[in-house]
């Protein structure tokens, strides 16, 4: 049997999996959300809740992967008793990875499209009207969007296709580098703005009187859905990386670096954001529209805006794109794993079907609107936004930690023997009560407030 890939280091590791977690959530989510919530104090609760969510939750499926040395689709075979049906959510893992890449793509090809807009100096001149316009304009060009997105689905999977150490980890390194230089120095920028001190109150100083205003127990949720989705579990693209490195180092210690590098983008971001909005009079709390239409707005007014602008997104790009890569590593290896084909063959025949599958989301914004999807957001990449976020992620999650905890499972001790081998911070027993009991009921609040949220609220 050929032996299995391994990743050439452990910033390697750390690099690739913070890409897999840090995604355009964490750019304009992030930002917008602790502007609504009070600021610091959305800060405060989000971390609250990453600590108490999002790590133990990421460690198990770090430990499920380096247990198995398998793909999420087959992990389960490994570990799992004669006769048990866990590994159906192998495949339910893989059938997510599908659909979150079938509006990803598309959605990464709107920022490089920005980067060329910008860097070609096509918003120049234009006022704020003219700049809306070219979001609705791209919108409607499904070729546009469709070239981008085969530009993204193609530099993505030839990236995997060079190998886990020569293609993955090396452009992931190079890249998360970089992503992490270019937010570095469009903070600083940030900084030199008239409106940065307001700005930077706005965001970092706790204000529970404008968390009154749109409700306490919103904002918490708000921060617990915020650190819950922000580290893409429950889908397997986690796991997939912990099959790849050795017993060196203890899974909870990784898992803490991964989402302090996660958490250090999201709260970069808003350093990057909200001294501009203030300088520029701006809605903060605007979403989407805030990337697409406030900020090359504040772009075209500042000096050097053009370079500001590219480097933005540029930065944008860079974030979406780790995340695709992650991904697409985890729908090649299973791929590999269930038909025997090597890693070109599986890249090719995916480069294929994800291209294909991502065509509903780029004509679903103009050959393809339909009025039934109002419900989830109008659009196809709403629904499909809506199965992943709100449906697998939070369900999958509840899986893989049922499985680590449960005597029916691979239960407890084997997880804890896995997740605790090598140096580093420990699983420790105390902590079994909570995440056997407590944490499964949080899962589940998510889950059922997510869904009350979207159709009743």
């Amino acid at each position: 049997m050929k032996e299995r890939e391994q990743l050439g280091s452990r910033l390697g590791f750390i690099l690739i999996s913070a890409g897999c977690a840090i995604g355009i959530g964490n750019v304009w989510k992030f930002p917008y959300m602790a502007g609504q919530g009070g600021g610091g104090a959305f800060v405060l609760f989000y971390l609250i809740f990453l600590a108490i969510l999002g790590l133990p939750v990421m460690t198990m499926e770090f430990s499920v992967g380096r247990a198995s040395q398998k793909s999420p689709v087959k992990a389960y075979y490994a570990l799992e008793k004669p006769g048990q049906k866990w590994h159906i959510h192998g495949y339910i893992t893989l059938i997510g990875c599908y659909l979150l890449m079938m509006f990803y793509t598309t959605v990464t090809g709107w920022m490089l499209n920005y980067f060329y807009m910008t860097a070609t100096g096509k918003f120049q001149g234009l006022d704020s009207e003219g700049v809306a316009g070219k979001f609705t304009d791209m919108l409607g060009q499904p070729v546009t969007m469709g070239f981008w997105m085969i530009v993204v689905v193609i530099a993505g999977v030839f990236v995997c296709s060079r190998g886990l150490q020569n293609g993955l980890e090396k452009v992931t390194k190079v890249m998360m580098i970089s992503l992490l230089i270019i937010m570095v120095i469009l903070a600083v920028n940030s900084f030199t703005m008239d409106g940065a001190k307001e700005g930077l109150k706005f965001y970092l100083i706790p204000d529970f009187e404008r968390m009154k205003k749109i409700g306490i127990i919103t904002t918490i949720t708000g921060a617990m859905n915020q650190a819950f989705f922000t580290l893409s579990l429950g889908i397997g693209a986690m796991a997939i990386f912990g099959s790849y490195i050795g017993k060196d180092q203890a899974l909870l210690g990784e898992s803490v670096n991964i989402a302090i590098l996660d958490t250090f983008v999201a709260i970069a971001s808003g350093l990057i954001i909200f001294p501009a909005c203030f300088t520029f009079n701006v809605d903060q709390t605007s979403g989407p529209s805030l990337i697409f239409i406030t900020l090359p707005n504040i772009f075209n007014h500042i000096p050097l805006g053009r370079l500001w602008g590219s480097l933005f997104f540029i930065f944008m790009s860079f974030a979406a794109f780790s995340t695709i890569l992650a991904v697409f590593e985890n729908i090649i290896s299973c791929g590999m794993e269930l038909t025997g084909w090597s890693r070109k063959k599986s890249s090719l025949v995916n480069a294929i079907a994800i291209i294909l599958l991502s065509l509903p989301c780029v004509l679903g914004y103009n050959v393809w609107s339909w009025d039934w999807l109002k419900v989830f957001g109008g659009a196809i990449l709403d629904l499909e936004d809506f199965l992943v976020s709100n449906i697998l992620l939070p369900l999958g999650s509840l899986v893989y930690l049922l499985f680590c905890v449960s005597k029916r499972g691979w239960g407890w001790e084997n997880f804890t023997e896995e997740a605790n081998t090598g140096k580093g911070m420990k699983i420790r027993k105390w902590m079994r009560g909570y995440i056997t009991y407590i944490l499964p009921l949080i899962i589940l609040f998510i889950f059922f407030f997510g869904l009350y949220d979207k159709f009743f609220a």
